[in-house]
């Protein structure tokens, strides 16, 4: 994940500041707060600024996603070309949702915020649509995710990762 995130770091920085670098990071799927925490330790951005630019970054796709991805995957598999890829990533969400059945509201904040490949806000908000958990619920359980894996990531990116290049 390092490589990609200092890789979408150094192309979005030649056009925006390090602080929209990150900020933008922070939305994008796989990456999300967990990568822009890394980037934010790695363009030397004060943990002050970044966990804030990472928190709005990772929230801001959530309501959309567990409003309308229903929506779009419905239409989007009405297009032959996207019609396998959208099958293939459901199927994908929906294999990784096991602790979020079992355990619902808990499973879907641990799935969010123990940050593991896959793991994340936007594939937890895409399970949660794909399960029709209330969205209250969703949002709250997301929220108490991120909440989380900014702790984690905080830790790793500016203590174990600032203590290695340090």
């Amino acid at each position: 994940m390092e490589k990609l995130a200092a890789a979408f770091a150094v192309t979005l920085g030649k056009y925006v500041s390090k602080e929209v670098v990150v900020f933008i990071i922070s939305m994008i799927p796989i990456l999300e707060l967990r990568g822009g925490l890394i980037v934010s330790q790695l363009l030397q951005i004060p943990i002050t600024t970044a966990i804030p630019l990472c928190i709005i970054g990772n929230i801001i796709p959530i309501p959309f996603i567990l409003l309308f991805i229903k929506q779009i995957f419905k239409w989007m598999k009405k297009i032959k070309i996207f019609r396998g890829l959208i099958e293939k990533l459901e199927n994908r969400a929906m294999s990784k949702s096991d602790n979020i059945k079992k355990y619902e509201f808990w499973g879907l904040v641990l799935f969010v915020g123990i940050p593991l490949p896959g793991t994340g806000a936007w594939t937890g908000s895409l399970i949660a649509a794909l399960l029709d958990v209330d969205f209250k619920k969703a949002i709250l359980a997301e929220l108490l995710g991120i909440a989380i894996a900014t702790v984690i990531m905080s830790f790793l990116s500016y203590g174990l990762l600032g203590a290695l290049l340090g």
